[in-house]
């Protein structure tokens, strides 16, 4: 079910929500099939029985349809895959975060000039002390061994042990054409203390060879716990998944949270980026 807290403005809300607010935000009906999720938003009190929107979700609503930029979080972990995302409007910016295992995700307006912060917070990004040094500071192997060793945590028991978690992790990277020792080692630490991978993108409307087309920046990580940050360099993002094929490269440079960060800014365009974003909506 939706639900809202208007002291902080935020709305836990489902894809069918969010697609029934939006065709009826833009003046149309909503799509027969969502008939229930309009149902939901009635009964909760976020549109009334005209299918007006209450005054409440307006500031969502207007950056939603029509954002200047559009930053995409994916992030993977035993868990399985979340995403997440955040819309920059000319006003204000919204930011919707899933949680495992729910259908809804919450959405909430945050202050502009905290977006960054905000980008930091959603991949969970810390400064700790407390970090292992590694064996060699580049991992090279290919995404045929990568998938074969991430694949033993998503068919783990839940009786496994760490240290078979690991042995087998180290089974499946050597069976699959994993990297050379140290490497292999220190990549089947990597993949057991892996506590998320994640990829980070922007996207906004740019000229292109003298017509309209979008700009693109993105960057993924690893984040390995007491093993630390892992800059995923190869493949490149942003990248579309059809060109990676298990023989693709893959490689992962040891960052600290400060190189994490600095990604992180540079990921968003800049002022005069911006505003033609803004003249082309």
């Amino acid at each position: 079910m939706p639900s809202f807290d208007i002291s902080r403005s935020r709305f836990r809300l489902a894809d069918g929500h969010v697609i029934v607010l939006s065709e009826l935000a833009a003046g149309n009906p909503s799509p027969d099939e969502f008939t229930e999720a309009r149902e939901q938003l009635l009964d909760c009190g976020l549109i009334n029985s005209e299918g007006r929107l209450s005054p409440l979700l307006l500031p969502l609503m207007k950056t939603v349809l029509a954002p200047g930029v559009i930053i995409t979080l994916e992030a993977a972990g035993r868990q399985g895959k979340l995403h997440h995302g955040m819309f920059i409007g000319d006003e204000h910016v919204v930011v919707h975060e899933a949680w495992p295992g729910s259908a809804e995700a919450e959405y909430s307006c945050v202050e502009p000039k905290m977006l960054v912060w905000k980008l930091a917070e959603m991949v969970n990004l810390q400064q700790s002390s407390v970090v292992r040094e590694a064996a060699v500071p580049v991992v090279e192997t290919t995404i045929r061994a990568v998938e074969a060793g991430l694949s033993v945590l998503e068919g783990q028991r839940p009786v496994r042990s760490a240290v078979e978690e690991r042995e087998a992790v180290h089974r499946a990277l050597a069976a699959s054409g994993g990297p050379g020792e140290p490497s292999l080692t220190l990549l089947t630490d990597l993949i057991s203390e892996l506590r998320s991978s994640w990829r980070l993108t922007s996207a906004w409307q740019a000229r292109a060879e003298g017509g309209e087309g979008t700009e693109a920046r993105g960057f993924a990580v690893w984040d390995c716990g007491p093993l630390g940050y892992w800059l995923r360099e190869l493949p490149t993002e942003p990248v579309p998944e059809a060109r990676v094929t298990p023989s693709s490269s893959f490689r992962l440079v040891r960052v600290d949270a400060r190189a994490v960060w600095t990604r992180i800014t540079t990921l968003l365009p800049d002022t005069n980026e911006l505003r033609n974003a803004a003249g082309r909506r």
